[in-house]
């Protein structure tokens, strides 16, 4: 069953084990979930205030509707 997922984050999360840091994709775009792989900057373009419908792979924005 298809979902469609609201997240309002913009960056990651970041993730202290004991040895090193882990940054976790809060905003749901990465192609290597659940870890970050630097996706997030293509949510500088989206508009606060609007959900955004990205298509299968997460590569592009296929409609953005306004908040309601």
């Amino acid at each position: 069953m298809a979902r469609l997922i609201r997240c309002d984050a913009t960056g990651p999360s970041e993730v202290k084990p004991k040895t090193g840091s882990q940054w976790i994709c809060a905003c749901g775009l990465s192609q290597n979930w659940p870890h970050c792989d630097g996706s997030h900057k293509k949510t500088k373009a989206e508009q606060p205030g609007k959900l955004h419908i990205y298509d299968k792979t997460r590569q592009k924005v296929l409609r953005t509707i306004t908040d309601t």
